[in-house]
């Protein structure tokens, strides 16, 4: 295989894949090893005027080279916090009233992408497989065709995507759909996104879709795959271990004092369903007595975007939910909601996962969500908690055998957190074992090696003839 060249909006650095990255990044780095490679994108740093002589900033490890770009205030103003934050996230999350367009902030997106191919192309030897991430690139691939490039190029979506009368909301809604069609290959993580997606391009003047798969759009052809996202099993269950046996695995069990604990662990965002999640605890708390004293909720929630107005709207909410929650049931020796925005080096998270007896997972809706398959990963093959997951999650499509809710009924969260809590451990062991069946069978070495193949095989590949 030749070497790999991925492209995302911020790079894993060598000196941080130990810390709180997560399987993804993981992951990738695996990928780039193995074939040699280049991971090119914004180093996250930023500059209040553009240097003339901005380029990228390379360095090398265990033959992978990293090469990152900084950002100007103006650009990441527009492009990041503008337009990939306040208008495409919440777009692509059907979350409309927080979509906030203007014409300066979409070519703030393109201004940046144009930027970022520019300074690409250079690095590349010239036959490399390009790989691009995520929502923040879409335009990457039409960028680089224009500019001469002829190897494979390939898209991974990560978020959802969404059916055709969200996306039209968009005000350059087509210029990014027939950016996509610039690439060989366009992956999703869901048939259902992929479907939207094909959908989208049937509406389009001079779209069309052949075989099922092939979305063409005035002579531009890409293929549509589905590629789940997974995790590597093997060595999350050996971090979670470390992180179970850690000091601070040790001081989470003492603070516990025999009670039993749910936990969530997410990025505080809109999209990630926490208000009806502590709703639904506290709930749970009132209409189940026997659980007061006895069970214990710790929500991480490490903030993210906090200059996004919304952001900031959803944390004061949360703070004043977990008061609320605190100040109505606590007693002198209990405290029944434990709501931290921070977050934890990944070794200890996974710990705590697998001091849990209850996961809850239930974002609103959430491309792929991999702290659902790390819970399952984590646990006690002897004595597994149990996954409470949101049927709105990408995962739900492959952990079937999760306690499965609907996110927006409250209700149907407080049944799923009883109902795992009274679980037996028969039933418990079984659907652990289901679900970590189907995590060794998609793992996240069969996503890449997956997705690569397809993409070497559509590149150079004409689509179907039209019937």
């Amino acid at each position: 295989m030749s070497e790999l060249v991925t492209v995302s909006n911020r790079v894993a650095l060598p000196s941080q894949l130990q810390g709180a990255q997560g399987g993804l990044a993981v992951g990738l780095r695996a990928a780039l090893e193995e074939s040699g490679g280049l991971w090119f994108g914004w180093s996250g740093g930023i500059d209040e005027r553009a240097d003339p002589a901005r380029a990228p900033r390379v360095q090398e490890a265990h033959g992978v080279r990293y090469a990152t770009l900084r950002l100007t205030r103006d650009e990441y103003e527009r492009y990041y916090m503008g337009y990939a934050n306040q208008v495409l996230w919440p777009l692509f999350h059907y979350r409309m009233s927080f979509v906030h367009c203007t014409d300066a902030r979409i070519e703030g997106y393109w201004e940046v992408n144009r930027l970022f191919a520019e300074h690409l192309l250079p690095l590349l030897q010239g036959d490399e497989a390009v790989w691009v991430h995520d929502y923040h690139f879409i335009p990457m691939g039409a960028l680089l065709r224009q500019r001469g490039l002829t190897a494979p190029i390939g898209f991974f979506l990560h978020t959802p995507f969404p059916p055709w009368d969200v996306m039209r909301a968009l005000p350059d809604h087509q210029r990014l759909l027939r950016a996509l069609c610039a690439y060989d290959l366009v992956g999703f993580q869901t048939g259902f996104d992929r479907d939207n997606f094909l959908d989208c391009i049937t509406h389009m003047e001079g779209g069309a879709v052949r075989d099922g798969e092939w979305a063409v759009v005035d002579g531009e052809t890409a293929r549509a795959g589905v590629f789940p996202i997974g995790i590597d099993v093997d060595t999350v269950a050996r971090e979670a271990r470390r992180g179970f046996n850690s000091q601070q695995g040790r001081r989470l069990q003492q603070s516990l004092q025999q009670r039993r604990l749910i936990i969530g662990v997410d990025r505080l965002d809109y999209s990630k369903g926490l208000r009806n999640r502590f709703e639904a605890y506290e709930t749970l708390l009132e209409r189940h007595s026997d659980y007061r004293r006895s069970v214990v909720f710790l929500q991480i929630a490490p903030i993210s975007r906090g200059d996004v107005a919304e952001y900031e709207e959803i944390r004061h909410h949360l703070e004043y939910m977990a008061g609320h929650i605190n100040g109505r049931f606590a007693e002198y020796d209990w405290v029944p909601l434990r709501y931290l925005n921070k977050g934890f080096h990944r070794s200890n998270v996974l710990g705590f996962l697998a001091r849990s007896d209850v996961g809850l997972v239930t974002p609103m809706r959430d491309g792929m969500n991999l702290v659902a398959k790390e819970f399952v990963a984590a646990q006690n093959p002897d004595d597994p908690g149990v996954l409470v997951l949101s049927t709105l999650a990408g995962a739900a499509r492959e952990l079937e055998a999760a306690v499965l809710v609907n996110p927006y009924n409250v209700d149907e969260i407080v049944h799923g957190l009883d109902r795992a809590l009274a679980m037996p451990l028969d039933e418990r062991r079984e659907r652990w074992q289901a679900m970590v069946k189907a995590l060794r069978e998609n793992d996240i070495h069969r996503w890449r090696t997956t997705f690569l193949e397809a993409l070497h095989d559509a590149h150079g590949r004409p689509a179907p003839e039209a019937a």
